[in-house]
């Protein structure tokens, strides 16, 4: 069978594309016989040379979609139309794929009250965005003598945070920093209940 023009750019198109080792059409498919399936052709098995006919015939291609099938299943389509979908699926799929970041608050060994308020509220502010959080201590020079202090400081703030994070990684010292990991909490979405009342005026609207 001669290729048509459609064919030999269905290939071109495999060679540059990101899917071009996921599907094998046309001639790149080593199956003596194939099941088709999808519109206007009768979903049965075919021996390769009819299915490539068929597809010649409406000027589209020959896609295996699944190679492993027996005998393997294959669709007839628009080649470059159908990678177009693929891509555009793995796109939004991608979009679905939610991002965290990663939000660092730094305080000192000897951190006052308000310091410590002010970036209380900050991360509040973070776990409510869905954010993680990574607090640490840094102690610089010979304030690493107060490393307990810094602990018991990340414990309090990790306290404070209950309703908020849950505890990741607890107080962990590395050179001059002791960190805490913190990850948001799941909000449970409350459950309506439904009042005698209630289900008496849904029965009299059905009615």
């Amino acid at each position: 069978m001669i290729p048509n023009k459609k064919q030999t750019g269905s290939r071109h198109l495999m060679k540059n594309d990101n899917l071009k080792n996921q599907y094998r059409i046309n001639e790149q498919i080593r199956a003596k016989e194939v099941r088709i399936v999808g519109d206007d052709v009768e979903p049965k098995v075919y021996p390769i040379d009819q299915a490539l006919k068929l597809a010649h015939e409406r000027e589209m291609d020959l896609v295996e979609i699944s190679p492993n099938a027996q005998p393997p299943v294959c669709r007839i389509i628009d080649y470059s139309k159908f990678l177009y979908q693929q891509k555009k699926r793995q796109k939004e799929q991608k979009a679905k794929q939610v991002k965290v970041n990663v939000k660092e608050i730094r305080f000192g060994p000897q951190t006052d009250d308000h310091d410590y308020n002010f970036k209380l509220k900050h991360a509040k502010g973070f776990l409510e965005d869905g954010d993680k959080v990574k607090a640490y201590v840094f102690f610089k020079g010979r304030s690493i003598l107060f490393k307990e202090q810094g602990e018991v400081l990340l414990l309090r703030f990790a306290n404070d945070l209950e309703e908020f994070a849950k505890v990741d990684q607890m107080p962990m010292l590395e050179g001059k920093r002791m960190t805490i990991f913190l990850s948001p909490k799941k909000k449970d979405i409350p459950k309506k209940v439904v009042k005698p009342a209630d289900q008496k005026s849904d029965r009299n609207e059905n009615e």
